[in-house]
């Protein structure tokens, strides 16, 4: 049994793929297939490319029905789903909050009152029509703009197991930062492919240890691009409700079978925080989710459902 590992920068951040089998010949080329499609779909999906297809839609879409590849169109209403499903937590057009907010080429800072309102009203997906007959995309306003940041990298990561997979490999792990995994298969010498969930303040610790076999793993955090305002950490993750950095966690992990859904659902179980994780329990059977929070003291107490007890020694 061979073992082959690759990486690549896309999205900023680096993404690892270790595939096994008995073909270094073919393990090599689907994996390079794999990396090529998640650097395409980094300059298909980019906010920060004016030539993605994405700077296009936001360039041009409050003036017109801006026609899309029918594999983005796809993507934005599985996210305008998401959004319906999540109380309106996860929200693609955040683009407006994150600027204000100081956290698009930024590390933050606290704007005015009435930024933040202004910025607010741009925010929703009341503002984007979806038409699936033509496959466009239209915004009813000025200002509006798409922001595929919680839901891009997860998405990436899919289409590069799908390849994979594809291409008849059966035993393979992908991550991109380690926030967004998806195993394939079983590694040889186990039943699943062993993850570790960190914690937010100390990564030599472990809040959890999940075993993966075709199926992912989403990590979202509060932490990473912060600011402070006394006391009180204000970290990039915006409830797009409120126009406030959400303060409910300062990390969400969500196990299930797709890698595009988790990344977008860990960002909503971060703004929702633990009330909402029975709930997204429930609506969705046999994924399993864990939620991370600090008290007024700074102390970190977690609530996990559907995680089995390992050691983390």
């Amino acid at each position: 049994m061979q073992i082959l590992t690759l990486s690549r920068t896309a999205m900023a951040t680096r993404f690892e793929l270790v595939l096994c089998g008995e073909d270094t010949a073919r393990l090599r080329a689907a994996g390079q297939e794999a990396l090529d499609e998640i650097e395409r779909l980094d300059a298909q999906l980019s906010l920060y490319r004016r030539d993605s297809e994405l700077s296009g839609i936001n360039a041009r879409a409050a003036k017109e029905p801006v026609k899309v590849t029918p594999q983005i169109f796809n993507l934005l209403q599985l996210a305008a789903q998401i959004h319906d499903n999540t109380e309106g937590a996860f929200d693609i057009t955040i683009a407006p909050l994150m600027r204000c907010w100081g956290f698009i080429n930024g590390k933050g800072a606290e704007p005015a009152p009435d930024n933040i309102r202004a910025a607010l009203d741009l925010v929703g997906m009341r503002h984007v029509i979806l038409d699936e007959g033509s496959c466009t995309v239209r915004f009813d306003r000025d200002g509006v703009t798409l922001d595929l940041g919680a839901i891009g990298k997860g998405y990436a990561v899919q289409q590069a197991a799908e390849i994979i997979r594809e291409a008849g490999i059966t035993s393979a792990l992908i991550h991109g930062g380690t926030s967004s995994i998806y195993a394939i298969g079983a590694p040889p010498d186990g039943t699943d492919w062993l993850t570790a969930i960190r914690h937010p303040a100390d990564p030599e610790k472990i809040l959890a240890k999940v075993g993966l076999k075709n199926s992912s793993l989403s990590v979202s955090a509060a932490h990473g691009k912060s600011f402070h305002i006394g006391s009180v950490e204000f970290g990039h993750v915006i409830d797009p409700r409120t126009g406030y950095p959400s303060q409910n966690a300062v990390l969400a992990a969500v196990v299930g079978p797709d890698a595009t859904q988790g990344d977008a659902l860990s960002t909503a179980l971060l703004v929702l925080g633990e009330s909402w994780l029975p709930e997204l329990i429930d609506e969705n059977k046999g994924m399993k989710g864990l939620v991370a929070k600090k008290d007024e003291s700074g102390e970190i107490s977690v609530m996990k459902i559907g995680f089995e007890d390992r050691k983390t020694g």
